[in-house]
């Protein structure tokens, strides 16, 4: 499932050297994403949700409060049956959701056209923080790394205007500038690459997605298990925007790490899908 892009109000992962702590809401994107997403599901019963967070680790009020926070940001709608609270996607979510499908789902995320990258310049006051932050996230996601403050660079071209034009973002889109770009002859591509973002650890975030996943955590059911492959697969995409694998060596592991994460997801989502529906059944959900 999708990660989403992270101007969506979600967290924003950083890389780690070890194994990765998900926020609730990370998890439930995930799962959402996987499972729910076009699935012609009704509302999910909070028990539902809230059992898979327990699965994973998050304590009942914490999951009560995500589910609240989630609702309080657009990304999901609440309803009461009885005694029991529901709750669904919002069109905003899907959206979201739905954008972020096409890198997640993509058989090779991690390349893009050798030698084509796209620039961009843009301005945001120093006292627009939350702006700044905003921005940030959302050009992370879509793959640009910082050459200096105000001045981008991602591989492959990016759509700069769906990127920032979003309508919490449109004044931004209105003071930036993209250019599609190819490198001059005596450009140090190898040294741009190392400037722009942290080749190390991206390379240590493949290391500990192939470690993780080689030999898969064990956590209580598929339902779990498939939400943290996402969780850990949309952290992986934000990390490594595509890196031009010419200018990184021969042993660069982002194909391992794509075959590995479809070759996961095809083996647990089958038994994933059906849990859910065996929950939704047992709820009166679905007959």
């Amino acid at each position: 499932m999708s990660a989403l892009p992270t101007d969506a109000p979600v967290d924003v992962d950083v890389p780690r050297p070890v194994a990765i702590a998900h926020r609730p809401q990370s998890l439930l994107l995930s799962f959402l994403g996987a499972l729910v997403l076009d699935a012609d599901l009704p509302p999910l019963p909070s028990a539902i949700l809230l059992d898979l967070l327990a699965d994973l680790g998050v304590a009942e009020a914490a999951g009560r409060a995500t589910l609240k926070r989630m609702t309080q940001r657009g990304l999901m709608a609440r309803g009461q049956v009885g005694r029991t609270a529901e709750y669904h996607l919002t069109p905003l979510a899907e959206d979201v959701l739905r954008e972020a499908s096409a890198r997640v789902t993509s058989p090779a995320p991690f390349e893009h056209p050798e030698d084509e990258w796209t620039l961009l310049s843009y301005s945001v006051p120093e006292s627009r923080r939350d702006l700044r932050n905003r921005v940030r996230a959302r050009l992370t996601w879509a793959g640009f790394g910082g050459l200096r403050d105000g001045l981008w660079i991602a591989p492959g071209t990016v759509d700069v205007a769906a990127v920032l034009g979003r309508s919490d973002l449109a004044e931004v889109g209105e003071l930036a500038d993209a250019f599609a770009a190819r490198v001059l002859p005596g450009t140090d591509v190898d040294r741009l690459v190392h400037r722009a973002w942290d080749v190390p650890a991206v390379r240590q975030a493949h290391a500990c997605f192939i470690d993780t996943w080689s030999r898969p955590p064990q956590v209580p059911g598929s339902l779990a298990q498939l939400t943290l492959l996402g969780a850990d697969w949309l952290w992986l995409l934000r990390t490594d925007p595509g890196l031009p694998a010419a200018h990184l060596g021969p042993d660069w592991p982002a194909p391992v790490s794509s075959e590995l994460y479809r070759r996961v997801f095809d083996a647990v989502e089958p038994a994933a899908r059906a849990a859910l529906e065996r929950g939704l059944r047992a709820t009166g959900r679905i007959a």
